[in-house]
C-alpha cells in the first residue's frame, strides 16, 4: 500500500546513503534504493534497520537489499544484505528516512482544511458546527460528524462511520462501522525522539494508523501513527476512555481495552485480548491471544497465548492472588 500522506522522494543511490552517514566502505555494488521500512516488509529495492538481537528473526528473512545495523548485529542478516554499520541506529535510520521523506517531521495544521459547508460532502453527511475538511478526504455513505471536528487531508473513512465532536484526525485510513467518540487524536507523531546534548532529535513518522471494521475509540483516545510500520486497531476491537496507543502498535481482532491504559510503542496485541483499566504495557512486547490482563498491573515482558496476569511486575494470576492473600 503506497502512503497517501507523505510524499517519497526517493530513489536514492547506495552511495549517497552511505556518504549521508559518513561511512566508509570499500567494496558495494551501488543501485537505487527506492524506500526504507521494516525488516519484514521490505523488498530488495528497499533499505531496513536493525537495532536490537530481538529482532533477529525477522531479519533472517528480511529481503532488503541494504540495512542500518551494528557490528555485533550484523551476523543476523541474509549474506545479499549490505551492512551499513553505525554506532547509532536509530539516529542514522532517522538521517535516512528524513532523506526519503522531508515533510514527515512537520505535524502542523492541515492548511487546506476549510468548511464543510464549502466541500461536496454538505449534501452527502450529517454534520455539526465548525466542521473542517482537508483535500482529498474521502467519506462513505451514511457517515456522521460532531461539532468542532477537524479530518486532515487524505484522510479516509469508510461508510457507516459516526465521528464525535472535538476530535483531530489526520493520516488515517478507516474502515466501516466504526465509532470515533468525542476529544480524541488520532495520527499525530509519537514520541519518539533522540536526547541529545543541546536539543532533542525527533524521530521522523512515516506510518499511519489504520481502523478496521466495527471498532470502536472512547472519548480522549490518543492513537499515534506509525513510525515506519503503520499503528493497526484490528476488527471489533473497542477501546474504552483516555486510552493512549503509541507509534507502530498493532492491535488484533475482538480485543477490548478499558479505561486509561497505555500501550507503549511497537508493542503486538493479539486477538480476544482483555485488558483491565489503567494497565500498562512496556514498548517492543508480544501480548498473545486470548490474554486477560488485570487492571493496574505493569506488563514489562512477553505474554503467552491463553495467559491470565495480573500485577507489577505482571505475573500469572493465581500467583499474584497466593502472594497478596
Amino acid at each position: 500500500m503506497s502512503n497517501p500522506f507523505f510524499k517519497n522522494q526517493g530513489p536514492l543511490e547506495i552511495s549517497k546513503i552511505i556518504e549521508t552517514l559518513n561511512l566508509k566502505i570499500s567494496s558495494y555494488k551501488d543501485k537505487k534504493i527506492y524506500d526504507i521500512k521494516d525488516l519484514v516488509s521490505s523488498s530488495n529495492n528497499d533499505i531496513t534497520f536493525l537495532h536490537s538481537k530481538k529482532y533477529n528473526n525477522a531479519a533472517k528473512k528480511t529481503k532488503a537489499s541494504v540495512c542500518i545495523t551494528t557490528e555485533v548485529l550484523k551476523t543476523a542478516l541474509p549474506e545479499k544484505c549490505l551492512a551499513l554499520i553505525v554506532e547509532n541506529v536509530l539516529v542514522s535510520t532517522s538521517k535516512i528516512t528524513s532523506m526519503f521523506y522531508p515533510d514527515s517531521i512537520n505535524d502542523n495544521y492541515d492548511e487546506t482544511a476549510k468548511d464543510i459547508k464549502d466541500t461536496d460532502f454538505k449534501n452527502k453527511v450529517s454534520f455539526g458546527k465548525n466542521v473542517l475538511i482537508g483535500n482529498n478526504v474521502s467519506i462513505g455513505n451514511n457517515c456522521k460528524i460532531g461539532h468542532n471536528t477537524v479530518i486532515e487531508r487524505n484522510v479516509v473513512f469508510g461508510d457507516n462511520c459516526s465521528i464525535g465532536s472535538n476530535n483531530i484526525i489526520r493520516n488515517t485510513l478507516v474502515k466501516n462501522n466504526v465509532r470515533i467518540l468525542d476529544n480524541c487524536v488520532i495520527g499525530k507523531h509519537g514520541f519518539g525522539f533522540f536526547p541529545t546534548k543541546n536539543t532533542n532529535l525527533r524521530y521522523p513518522h512515516i506510518g499511519i494508523v489504520l481502523i478496521e471494521d466495527n471498532c470502536e475509540i472512547g472519548c480522549g483516545a490518543t492513537i499515534d501513527r506509525g513510525s515506519i510500520s503503520n499503528t493497526i486497531i484490528g476488527k471489533n476491537t473497542y477501546l474504552d476512555n483516555q486510552i493512549h496507543i503509541a507509534h507502530n502498535v498493532k492491535i488484533g481482532k475482538n480485543t477490548i481495552i478499558a479505561g486509561q491504559v497505555g500501550v507503549a510503542g511497537s508493542s503486538i496485541i493479539g486477538d480476544n485480548v482483555k485488558i483491565g483499566g489503567q494497565a500498562g504495557i512496556s514498548g517492543h512486547l508480544k501480548i498473545g491471544n486470548n490474554v486477560e490482563i488485570g487492571g493496574g498491573s505493569g506488563v514489562i515482558r512477553d505474554i503467552p497465548d491463553d495467559a491470565k496476569v495480573m500485577g507489577y511486575p505482571a505475573k500469572n494470576i493465581r500467583e499474584f492472588l497466593r502472594d497478596n492473600k
